[in-house]
């Protein structure tokens, strides 16, 4: 059975990418790479959605000024030096001479000040920083400027930010467009241009590389380093049916696919001609509305919390023993650097009759509770079934709707009563950068007044979260960190189902696979 950090040691994982599989010209002397991705691309704005096949199509796009490495460590990108003042209130930042967009157009400071303010007004640490008093200034063209008004212990670790919103660099009139809606030309710096004349939304995406891209000197790791490809045209091809992406992975028409179905790991283990590897650590997600009773108490959501075993949800979404953990009590990853255990002890194990204990002291009478249940994503159906035999198993009245999950999407944003078409529970699960600390996790970063599904309030949790994003002293943070989630485990903003890892199955032929990291679109670290 997996131990709670081996998943950080497992091959990590594969491009997230997007389009149909459909037949491709003939290009003479043109290496190409194949990807089977686990989404349509339909916006082309990684500023606009936390989408990941969005975010996957920046960083084929576009570039940023840091980058984490395989070690979670921000390393300069567009960078090439920077300098900070003693109190930490003053930032210099030079940019690397030479970058251009792929239109050849240089780009300057100006371009990255209006990034970077675009990116402030979106991103959990960009707006974090923003209330610290962040002001971004172009000096000259590839000098510019941060000031800040408090102590903001995470630039860089916001400059670098894998997910979510990655703070890419676009030019400065794009940056400047409104963000009510998504930006539809695309200009970036990075390793590839993407071929809209060659786009069929619902079957393909084409990239080639990029002329104007200047690489960096160091060797790819993680996401940082040089991003020179080996190839000089990817697509993306999307192949909703499992059977007919597996099929064209076996013949070789593919080389990777980036989420294989748990049922389909074992059969394809045991392909000579294929490699399967963990593509990342996720976390499942039980998300429930506090706006409504009865779980606008925390002692049924305690409750909850109570009765899960996470090890019965990673197993009934089909994972084998090897791909899952058995128990991990971090809401921030097992193996991440914020790892922690503080606040988890009392709910190591299921315990039913304290579950029924606070539920009965919530004041719960027996209402019906609506679950929302995905019918058209296999493991998230899995996730949602058994959390509503779980809420049954402690005597709450389950009315399980079931829909797709793009309706489940229009649902959870309701904020109407469950029995004026609202709702009381949902699922869903999270890639690592989007849960490992404080200001990224989806449900655990939101302050008070948010407009997340399922709208979490904890005034004591704000202020944690606060202290932690503005602590520069290493220890300090760590027991700030430990005090935060010992304060979700009693607050509880959402309930850990557990964590497991995807699987991506690739061509043997294809060299680099195991370079890849934690799900991200990596492909500059493949070869044929």
């Amino acid at each position: 059975m997996m131990k709670r950090r081996s998943l950080a040691a497992l091959a990590p994982a594969v491009l997230v990418a997007a389009a149909g599989f459909g037949a491709a010209p003939v290009l003479a002397q043109t290496k190409t790479l194949k990807v089977v991705a686990h989404a349509d691309l339909k916006i082309l704005d990684p500023s606009f959605t936390t989408a990941y096949i969005s975010r996957n199509f920046g960083y084929m796009v576009y570039d940023t000024l840091y980058a984490q490495d395989s070690k979670g460590q921000p390393k300069p990108q567009m960078v090439e030096k920077h300098t900070v003042s003693k109190d930490g209130l003053s930032w210099y930042f030079t940019l690397r001479p030479g970058l251009k967009f792929s239109d050849g157009n240089a780009v300057t400071s100006a371009d990255v000040v209006a990034s970077l303010q675009r990116w402030g007004g979106r991103d959990s640490i960009g707006r974090a920083m923003g209330t610290a008093g962040a002001e971004w200034k172009a000096v000259d063209a590839r000098n510019f400027s941060l000031t800040l008004k408090e102590p903001f212990g995470m630039v860089l670790d916001g400059l670098a930010k894998p997910s979510g919103f990655p703070a890419v660099i676009m030019p400065e009139r794009l940056a400047k467009m409104p963000t009510t809606s998504p930006l539809t030309e695309v200009m970036g710096s990075g390793p590839f241009t993407f071929k809209r004349d060659e786009w069929v939304p619902g079957n393909k995406a084409v990239f080639v590389k990029n002329p104007h891209y200047v690489a960096r000197s160091e060797p790819p790791n993680g996401l940082s380093g040089s991003k020179k490809s080996n190839f000089d045209r990817v697509e993306w091809l999307y192949l909703p049916d499992a059977n007919s992406a597996t099929a064209a992975l076996k013949k070789g028409e593919v080389d990777l696919i980036e989420q294989v179905p748990p049922d389909y790991i074992t059969p394809l283990r045991a392909d000579k001609n294929v490699k399967v590897g963990a593509a990342g650590s996720w976390q499942g997600f039980l998300v429930m509305n506090q706006l409504h009773p009865p779980f606008n108490n925390p002692k049924a959501r305690q409750a909850v919390l109570h009765a899960v075993s996470q090890d019965r949800f990673t197993a009934a979404m089909g994972y084998p023993l090897d791909m899952r953990v058995t128990y991990c009590p971090t809401y921030f990853i097992c193996g991440s650097p914020n790892e922690t255990s503080a606040g988890a002890e009392p709910f190591r194990k299921p315990d039913l009759a304290k579950a029924k204990q606070l539920l009965a002291e919530s004041g719960y009478k027996g209402e019906k509770i609506v679950v929302l249940v995905p019918s058209d994503v296999t493991y998230l159906n899995a996730e949602a079934l058994m959390t509503v035999q779980t809420l049954r198993s402690i005597g709450m009245n389950v009315d399980a709707q079931n829909m797709d999950w793009a309706s489940i999407g229009a649902r959870r944003a309701k904020r109407d009563a469950p029995e004026a078409g609202g709702w009381n529970v949902y699922v869903t699960v999270a890639g690592e950068f989007d849960v490992n600390s404080p200001i990224t996790n989806a449900y655990l970063s939101p302050s008070c007044g948010n407009s997340l599904p399922g709208w979490p309030c904890d005034k004591k949790l704000d202020e944690l979260r606060t202290a932690w994003i503005r602590e520069t002293v290493p220890a300090r943070r760590k027991e700030l960190l430990d005090a935060f989630q010992a304060r979700a485990y009693e607050a509880v903003p959402y309930v850990n189902l557990g964590q497991y890892s995807p699987a991506f199955a690739a061509r043997s032929s294809l060299k680099g696979v195991d370079k890849m990291w934690a799900g991200m679109p990596t492909v500059w670290m493949l070869d044929k």
